[in-house]
């Protein structure tokens, strides 16, 4: 499926109520989804293990 069938799909299960920011902010989502997979698949990124030592450090 291509990005703007996946873009026409995303919004057309979108309510018949939805505003263009409601739209804008599903597609700025989905797009910061798909660059931390992709920088995920070149072997950036933490493990699991590693993420939660961060954010134990963090909240102590």
């Amino acid at each position: 499926m291509s990005v703007k069938d996946e873009v026409i799909k995303l919004i057309q299960d979108l309510p018949d109520n939805v505003t263009v920011e409601d739209i804008l902010y599903r597609l700025y989502v989905r797009a910061r989804i798909d660059e931390g997979l992709t920088e995920l698949d070149a072997g950036k990124g933490l493990a699991h293990s590693e993420a939660m030592e961060h954010i134990n450090k963090w909240l102590n």
